[in-house]
């Protein structure tokens, strides 16, 4: 099978269209044609950051599209069936048994290597085996294959083309607040950074009642959206000289909950001062190589303070996307605001436009021209 897909190459910070060849379904696999595919940070920084991944790829997993064919070990979904396709985990193991799948024990092996558990691959460019199988997807195509962990079946009443964000940034976001850092009613929760994923988690906070939500973003359109989304205040860091300072005139207590979508050292740094005793710091940004952990160790001894990793929300793909989804369709979750659509072939328009600030969520329709 034929195909149009977005190639990323080692040294070319442009992404190429090109052909591929898509291989037939094993048994244990599915074909789905994609109908958008969110633009994530991730993958840009698997293109020119992450050197012991194979290029050339097919990067892309925030997938959504309808269901062509399935192998015949399948039995989760159908064709026909439309789908949001997430991350792989295997379903075995003990973290995935306790409701963890975002800290699988093959989790590398399954998302991160380019290739399939054989080490073949799925997609081939001029005859020549291509890097795919990412997150269990690589859906920067027309064409994609998954598998059974990877997908969640959807409606046919929602809008197709936009639903993959929430397969990785919408509910890295909102899951965080959600589940990660189990944010209560009436608590207050800081977040730093307002992209797809920050604002995900404003519309998160606001979902559990929080009563002082609070966004530090530079960007004046997003902190207006913050606001939009249910923040009660929002900051331009570019307007305070101590952000630490400015943040605890707003809660004097300090926070009990803060989430950092920057990476930024300093900014990480900032939000750990402002927490409340027994406060959690979570962490879903990319952070620069051998970046350390924030805080000063008897400080957050003292004060009980927690720092914690975050991956994908800590969702469990088959239960959170549902929610997220009646959370959608009731309009407690309008990340539809954050979106502006792209054809596939105009990805790099899309990196150029959300590097500036000038779009939140890019989504890439290959059908869109």
């Amino acid at each position: 099978m034929k195909a149009q897909a977005a190639i990323a190459y080692r040294g070319d910070d442009q992404f190429r269209i090109e052909e591929i060849s898509v291989d037939e379904v094993r048994d244990d696999e599915i074909l789905v044609k994609i109908a958008g595919v969110g633009l994530c940070h991730t993958d840009l920084v698997f293109k020119s950051m992450m050197a012991d991944f194979p290029l050339p790829a097919v990067l892309g997993h925030e997938g959504s599209g309808k269901v062509i064919s399935v192998g015949k070990n399948v039995t989760k979904v159908n064709p026909g069936d439309h789908v949001i396709i997430t991350f792989r985990s295997c379903g075995a193991c003990d973290r995935c048994g306790s409701g963890l799948p975002s800290y699988c024990r093959s989790m590398p092996k399954l998302n991160y290597t380019g290739r399939r558990e054989d080490a073949s691959a799925a997609y081939k460019r001029n005859g020549e085996d291509i890097s795919s199988n990412f997150f269990g997807q690589s859906s920067f195509s027309e064409l994609a294959i998954t598998y059974e962990r990877n997908v969640v079946k959807v409606g046919d009443d929602l809008p197709l083309e936009i639903m993959g964000p929430l397969g990785c940034g919408v509910q890295t976001g909102a899951g965080a607040i959600m589940r990660s850092l189990a944010a209560e009613p009436a608590s207050s929760v800081l977040i730093t950074g307002g992209g797809s994923v920050g604002l995900s988690a404003v519309m998160g906070a606001a979902i559990c009642e929080c009563s002082t939500i609070v966004l530090v973003e530079p960007h004046a359109a997003r902190r207006e959206l913050a606001l939009e989304f249910g923040a009660t205040h929002v900051i331009d860091p570019g307007e305070v000289t101590d952000l630490a300072s400015a943040l605890s005139v707003i809660a004097p207590a300090g926070f009990d909950k803060a989430l950092d979508t920057s990476g930024a050292p300093a900014v990480q740094e900032a939000a750990l001062a402002c927490l409340a005793p027994k406060g959690v710091l979570g962490l879903v940004g990319i952070s620069p190589p051998q970046t350390s952990l924030p805080g000063e160790v008897n400080k957050v001894m003292t004060f009980g303070h927690t720092v914690m990793g975050i991956i994908e929300g800590d969702s469990d793909p088959d239960a959170f996307l549902p929610e997220l989804v009646a959370h959608f369709k009731a309009g407690r979750l309008p990340f539809d605001r954050m979106v502006k659509t792209f054809p596939l072939s105009q990805i790099n328009e899309a990196v150029a436009q959300q590097h500036a600030g000038e779009c939140i969520k890019a989504v890439l329709v290959p059908g869109l021209e």
